[in-house]
Order: C-alpha cells, then structure tokens, then sequence
C-alpha cells in the first residue's frame, strides 16, 4: 500500500452498456475501481491480484481456494467480465489455469485492456457475448467452476436466474465442479429466496455467504450461492468467511430451507431481473 493519492485521474469512456470510469485507488499505488454508470463493478490492484477489496469477490475467492490442492490449475468460466478481478486473482495463485471470461460490452473489455493488462503468461481467454448464449454452447463435462456475475447497470438480467440457465451450468460442470453467482437484494430477499430455490433444485447442495445485516434484510447487498453436486468445504468456507475484514455468514441445510422459506424456482417463464439497489448502495469514497 502506497501514500495517498489524488482521485482527479479518473479515465472515462463511453462504452456500449453506458459510462465507464476507472477511478485510480487513493491507497493502492496500481489500484484502480471500475464504475458502471455510477456503480463500483471491479477493483483491481495491478501490483497484486491476490489483493481483493470487494468482499463479495473474496468470497468467491474462498470458494476458488478450496476447490483443489494449492497451486492446482482450475479450468474456470467467468460470466461477466468487468475488469476481471476474479479471473486475474486465480491466474496469480494457480499458475496454468485455462480460463474464459465472457462479457457482453466489447468497448468496455477494450477500455480495461488498455488500461489494467492482463498479463501475457495468462491463460485468460476473453471473448465478447452473452452469458447464456456462450454457455449454451460450452463442451459438457469440463470446468471446476462456472461464475456468474453478470449485470446490467446494477441487475442481474433475468435470463441469467432461470433454472433453465442452471442447468447449462451444471451441463457444463465437471464432476467436482462448483458453481457460484453473485446477486444483490435487499428488503423482504424475495428475488434471493428465489434463486436459491432455483440453484437448490439444479444442485444436492449449496450454501450462501453474505454479511448478517444483508441475510436479515436490514440492508442490500450481496449475496454469493455456491452449489456442487459434491461436498463443499463447508468447515473451512465458514472458518474463512467469518475471518474476513467485513465477516460473512454461511447458510446451508435446514437454516438455508428456513431462510429460503419456501420460495419456489424461477423458470423462463417466471424470470425477472433482481431489484435495483437503493441510490448509494454501492458507492466508493473518494476521500
């Protein structure tokens, strides 16, 4: 971490999903936070992609940690680009993974190019289009772990909930894979409800992380579902989790049934996207 720095660098660029901004980090020498019309989307810390400050990515992190040995290379899916902090954070802790990220606004996968670099022994494909489209048409059998953290302006695309969506995921999976998705609510945690229904009727187990506060509808925020047809490593996630700097909670089994209150899964036909946040939600600093 490096002194303070001024903000007033900010890059900002027209792109096809609306205005991007890459807002240098004032404590991070290389940081910098990706905004989407207003909306903090990534943060990437280009002298160390082990560093993540969104919390809702390091829990995702766990999840990739604990998937196999130390250092194994994973084959990954990443369903949303941004600026690709997930995808850089395992390329740095398990050198020779084969992974894809898919994002939808190619101006913008042109401007964090430019800007952040991925380096060149990566194995970081980045290809332009939609999420389902791309996985629709992903060999079966194959990755460790599917990502989904895809939105429009602050919402998850209702094509993106349905289970008819979770199947191509768990289609794709190999026989140890995870899947993950990112997705925010708030309030009565209807849209959330939802999901888990729908990602618990595709998967035998799953269990979702996020801070009490947001399980218990006091605030919006994020909501991360992890989902196997194996095992997950629900010990060491909670040891994890309640060990970050914003800790989290993990719900499994009956407490995730009560949780999910019997909220049926979302299909095709009964898809909406999740609800905009509360203006300010996910607003950054610039102190």
């Amino acid at each position: 971490m490096g002194r303070a720095r001024r903000t007033d660098d900010t890059i900002t660029r027209e792109v096809d999903s609306g205005i991007a901004e890459l807002v240098p980090d004032p404590y991070y020498d290389n940081g910098w936070t990706l905004l989407l019309n207003g909306t903090p989307q990534s943060h990437v810390d280009l002298d160390d992609p082990a560093n993540l400050v969104f919390e809702y990515v390091r829990r995702i992190a766990h999840l990739a940690d604990l998937l196999a040995d130390e250092g194994e290379p994973l084959r990954a899916v990443h369903l949303g680009g941004g600026a690709m902090s997930l995808p850089r954070y395992i390329a740095a802790t398990r050198p020779g993974s084969s992974q894809q990220v898919v994002e939808i606004d190619e101006a913008l996968v042109d401007l964090v190019r430019g800007v952040l670099p991925l380096r060149r022994d990566w194995r970081v494909r980045v290809r332009r289009g939609d999420a389902r489209a791309v996985l629709a048409k992903a060999p079966e059998d194959t990755f460790d772990l599917i990502v989904t953290d895809a939105f429009a302006g602050a919402r998850t695309p209702a094509h993106l909930t349905s289970r008819e969506y979770v199947e191509l995921a768990a289609r794709a999976l190999n026989a140890r894979g995870v899947y993950s998705s990112n997705i925010g609510d708030g309030g009565d945690r209807a849209f959330a409800r939802g999901q888990i229904a729908t990602i618990r009727s595709v998967f035998r187990n799953v269990c979702v992380i996020a801070e009490p506060a947001v399980f218990k509808g006091r605030r919006f925020g994020n909501f991360v579902i992890a989902a196997s047809n194996q095992d997950l490593p629900l010990a060491e996630l909670i040891r994890r989790t309640a060990g970050d700097p914003f800790p989290g909670q993990v719900e499994h089994g009956e407490s995730l049934t009560r949780f999910t209150g019997g909220a049926r899964p979302v299909t095709d036909e009964t898809a909406t996207r999740s609800p905009e946040p509360p203006q300010g939600t996910w607003g950054i600093s610039e102190d």
